[in-house]
């Protein structure tokens, strides 16, 4: 008799939400607590996450396939509480990888603290955060690389501006009413463009909101942050969030307001064959028809974590669909998955070259094609990607990754 996909999978999908349950803050890792008293512990986590990539014209002499392995992200993560009200969390990451933001030129170099927040949780239904954090976004951004259903980060579409792999400086206020089933979370930020010669360098804030319903699985998730697979648990959620910035894209010359909102859904469900995951996002980054600063213009140049240009007007598309095999290989079990990408920029005025440029419509888009190793869920998995970018200005472009991700 054929066993149900749910009763294969108990270990895996147990551990993956225990992970998932256990995070105090995104890619945190609730590991073994250090007691100092009632109430009060420290919590120590590491992220890794590395990969073999051949890519077309990849290599030195622009024309060649390229042959590199790439450590993507080291992170150590540590939460600790005060009492059951006061907690907070200190992340850093120090990798010059693919998705990493440190910029070190050597493995190891140049850690620098990604996420750093004072927590005031009061109730299920109010809470306040300070310090850098996560804004809301959309589920891609609160998944961060470790947390998503595919192995690479969707940046194509996922264009949010943030100081450092996501994260802003300012505060959230988030809570979860209605049994869990609707997750809000408000924030003020520095934003973007806050620099000398910038479209914001008067300092205005960003201001960002979300706003989730989970229609089935409400509770998987800790404080107002996601993950795009439980690996195996029922789940259905939709999303809306919305960022908005006066003078927030263009130079001092030439500036424009700020406006982005994207819509998302999640739904994974036990279909008999597998366990099916299928996720979609549409987006609209409004720029005033400006076009941004361009860091290379400036006298003064931007530090990594400054906010300083890279914003685009257009539109985007997200749509990935994943199925868990119910059936062990060995130490974990096999799940293909599919993402599709694409975004529709539209052309914009700079001024004239002085500090930005107009920028000509053009049309991107990205295929992923591949299958992960499941082992642990988000803590052990293998993967192999091939992953096709087609432009409309460019030459076509196609890679194949070999990554491993592990987390404690």
């Amino acid at each position: 008799m054929k066993k149900s996909t749910t009763a294969l999978m108990p270990k895996l999908q147990s551990a993956g939400m225990f992970v998932i349950a256990g995070l105090i803050a995104n890619d945190v890792i609730a590991g073994p607590d250090i007691n100092f008293g009632e109430d009060k512990f420290l919590q120590v986590g590491l992220g890794f996450r590395a990969a073999y990539t051949s890519a077309s014209n990849g290599a030195v002499d622009g024309k060649s396939r390229s042959s590199d392995f790439d450590v993507y992200s080291t992170r150590i993560y540590t939460n600790a509480q005060l009492s059951k009200v006061i907690k907070g969390t200190l992340n850093f990451e120090g990798t010059h990888g693919a998705e990493s933001s440190t910029g070190g030129s050597k493995f190891g170099e140049n850690f620098k603290v990604y996420e750093a927040i004072a927590q005031f949780e009061f109730a299920p239904e109010f809470n306040l955060w300070a310090g850098r954090m996560l804004t809301p976004s959309d589920r891609s951004n609160l998944d961060g690389p470790y947390y998503l259903s595919s192995w690479l980060y969707p940046g194509l579409v996922a264009q949010y501006p943030s100081q450092l792999a996501g994260r802003d400086t300012g505060v959230t206020a988030w809570g979860k009413l209605i049994d869990q089933h609707i997750i809000y979370s408000f924030g003020a930020f520095e934003g973007h463009n806050n620099f000398k010669s910038a479209s914001s360098q008067d300092d205005n804030l960003l201001y960002a909101g979300r706003l989730q319903y989970d229609f089935w699985g409400q509770g998987m998730t800790p404080a107002y942050y996601t993950a795009s697979t439980f690996y195996g648990k029922d789940y259905f959620s939709v999303g809306f969030a919305t960022q908005y910035q006066k003078n927030g894209v263009g130079s001092m010359n030439v500036k424009g307001d700020y406006l982005a909102y994207n819509f998302d859904m999640l739904l994974e469900k036990d279909i008999g064959i597998g366990v099916l995951d299928v996720e979609a996002g549409l987006y609209k980054f409004d720029t005033d028809n400006k076009s941004d600063v361009s860091t290379g213009l400036l006298i003064s140049k931007p530090s990594e974590t400054e906010n300083v240009g890279g914003i685009n007007q257009g539109k985007a598309y997200l749509f990935s669909s994943a199925l868990l095999i119910p059936h062990q290989i060995a130490w974990g079990m096999v799940q293909p998955y599919f993402r599709y990408q694409k975004f529709d920029r539209d052309s914009t005025v700079g001024d004239g070259g002085v500090l930005s440029l107009n920028v000509l419509s053009s049309v991107a888009k990205q295929f992923d094609y591949g299958i992960h190793y499941v082992i642990d869920g988000h803590n052990a998995r293998l993967s192999v990607t091939y992953t096709k970018n087609e432009f409309s200005n460019a030459d076509n472009q196609n890679k194949v990754t070999l990554g491993v991700q592990y987390q404690f």
